[in-house]
């Protein structure tokens, strides 16, 4: 009786994986996706399931790799997959940070065909060599198509970026964290690029709009660098910034930017309007700064076909007495939004100028649909209902279709 239970054991083992393993018969792009949705290790791991899945994970063409989120792990499987070694020791003896390296190199050397998608989020030393060599291994594959780099630098300016990066043809979209860029020649031509976002970006004034010059067909830009991280060359203005993106749809921008670009000299329009931009977001925007209302109005104007229009507060008592400004909205009445229908004000402090500004929004915005309200603190029902009514008694170019004033922040 052993016996026959033994054999009969086994014989429903080896049943078992052809009666329920049906993601394997999945098509091969079906299989890419589910893999691509797995952590790296994970996606390694699934060379242990079978003959046809041991090289599976090699062919996924988005790559993403976090370093808080690597683990050191000790089992066979990762030692196979993702070690050259074949020697424990020599690993054990290396740091977290330096396995983590090597898990991306060797990724990168087994990885076969294209890579649509990189994302790499790690801390560096001043020097980032690491980086290098894998932008550099990345440039000369040359399919990359998205490239996020999230660096945090042990040094002021962040990890200066390699010139090999502007071998990458290809990319559409292109997502830039705490780096450095400062390279003095033209930069090869980004033909592809659609998509650029710069976060505390170190740079120069000039090299930042030779960068933007060489996105030609650039539609979405998000620009969240300022005085602290662009050095300024008292040469170059605002104009000169927006000339660099003519095609540009969606724009999100902080404030602190126009300080960047001799704000002295803030027209009340572009020259030329930029008249595909349908979204606009001003984070960090500040009433009482002395450039607050000018930029945003010289943006209002130049933007025709704004549709949609999103404003993040920010506090006002960092602000020095020479950066205060005096303009009132009624300096601003020529301004008409003929096609908004979305507004939202963000980290709302329910001061006056703030809810004087919606009131603007709503008697300039024949066809607005839409107005969103998002308290910096918790608001009760009592607030929530003062500033309803107070909407509510002021004029409007239209009736709006729906107002929300959000308890909870944002």
């Amino acid at each position: 009786m052993r016996r026959r239970y033994t054999y009969q054991k086994c014989q429903s083992q080896q049943e078992y994986p052809n009666k329920m393993d049906r993601i394997s018969k999945l098509p091969l792009g079906i299989i890419e996706t589910i893999l691509c949705l797995l952590p790296i290790q994970e996606a390694a791991r699934t060379s242990i399931l079978s003959r046809e899945w041991r090289y599976l994970w090699t062919k996924i063409p988005n790559l993403v790799f976090i370093e808080k989120e690597f683990q050191v792990s000790t089992d066979q499987t990762d030692r196979a997959e993702l070690s050259l070694y074949n020697k424990p020791s020599k690993r054990r003896k290396m740091s977290k940070k330096s396995k983590f390296i090597d898990a991306i190199y060797q990724v990168l050397l087994i990885h076969e065909g294209p890579i649509h998608e990189f994302t790499l989020d790690m801390q560096v030393d001043d020097s980032g060599v690491e980086i290098d060599h894998i932008l550099l291994h990345l440039s000369k594959k040359n399919t990359l198509k998205m490239l996020n780099l999230d660096i945090i630098g042990d040094g002021y300016e962040g990890y200066v970026l390699p010139i090999s990066l502007f071998s990458l043809h290809q990319l559409t979209e292109l997502y830039l964290n705490d780096c450095a860029l400062f390279h003095e020649r033209p930069f090869t031509e980004f033909s592809c690029l659609t998509t650029l976002y710069l976060n505390g970006l170190s740079t120069y004034d000039t090299t930042l709009l030779r960068l933007l010059s060489s996105c030609p067909v650039l539609k979405r830009l998000m620009l969240y660098c300022d005085g602290g991280t662009i050095s300024d060359s008292r040469r170059t203005t605002i104009v000169d910034l927006f000339k660099c993106v003519p095609m540009i749809e969606f724009l999100s921008v902080r404030f602190f930017i126009v300080t960047c670009f001799v704000p002295e000299r803030l027209p009340k329009v572009l020259p030329t309007a930029l008249v595909d931009l349908k979204y606009l977001c001003m984070d960090h925007f500040c009433f009482s700064h002395k450039y607050g209302l000018p930029f945003l109005a010289l943006l209002i104007r130049s933007f025709p076909n704004l549709e949609k229009f999103k404003l993040v507060m920010y506090e006002d008592y960092w602000l020095d007495e020479d950066e205060m400004g005096a303009y009132t909205l009624e300096d601003y009445s020529d301004i008409m939004l003929e096609h908004l229908n979305e507004f939202h004000i963000l980290n709302y402090r329910d001061a006056e100028d703030e809810l004087d500004f919606g009131k603007f929004i709503l008697a300039k915005s024949p066809v607005l649909k839409k107005v969103g309200i998002f308290p910096c603190v918790k608001f009760d029902e009592e607030e929530e209902s003062k500033i309803l009514k107070s909407l509510s008694l002021s004029p409007c170019a239209a009736p709006v279709g729906e107002v929300v004033i959000h308890l909870e922040p944002n």
